[in-house]
């Protein structure tokens, strides 16, 4: 039927071989690396791949609460004087950065404010993309802590941090699990 006109959205056989449909996107089998074992399962694989394909849609929302209760939690300790054992160097840091223009009595609430809307913005999804850019401008201040407090941040050489350089350092998971939010933030 040469002069017959196609319904652009029917699906014939043809169409179906030549453009098979996409198998849902699941975890690839569990397997230990150099170790091949034909036929061996690991226990509970399945179980676990299930519960992860489940995980997946949420990892993203998981991820960005996560650290967002972090927020709220570290931003909540600043509000109180000698709470937070990494005050000294949030308040060095923000000295340094400000040109001592404010006043530590001013910057620890400041920060613990600045902290606890960026980890509400977090939790809530509310005025996200504010809440991100508020983050990880926040987090380029932190990450200068490193170079502008380099007695307080490192051990002599700068291979060896100190407790406080390990705990900025840590931040970058945090920087990394805000990335993965970010990219995974859909456009409106």
């Amino acid at each position: 039927m040469a002069g017959h006109a196609r319904n652009p959205g029917s699906d014939t056989s043809r169409e179906r071989a030549e453009h098979p449909a996409k198998p849902p996107r699941s975890l690839p089998d569990l397997r230990l690396p150099g170790l091949r074992l034909p036929g061996l399962r690991l226990p509970g694989s399945t179980v676990l791949r299930a519960v992860l394909d489940r995980y997946r849609p949420h990892s993203s929302t998981v991820l960005r609460v996560s650290v967002g209760l972090t927020f709220i939690w570290f931003g909540a300790m600043k509000f109180f004087p000698q709470a937070s054992p990494a005050e000294h160097v949030a308040i060095g840091t923000m000295d340094a950065l400000t040109f001592g223009l404010v006043p530590a009595d001013a910057s620890r609430p400041l920060l613990a404010l600045f902290e606890t809307v960026i980890g509400l913005g977090l939790v809530t999804g509310v005025l996200l993309r504010v809440a991100l850019a508020a983050f990880f401008v926040h987090m380029a201040g932190v990450c200068c802590a490193l170079f502008l407090l380099p007695e307080e941040m490192w051990n002599g050489a700068l291979v060896t941090p100190t407790l406080e350089g390990q705990y900025v350092i840590k931040n970058v998971v945090l920087i990394a699990a805000c990335l993965a939010v970010a990219a995974d933030e859909r456009p409106t």
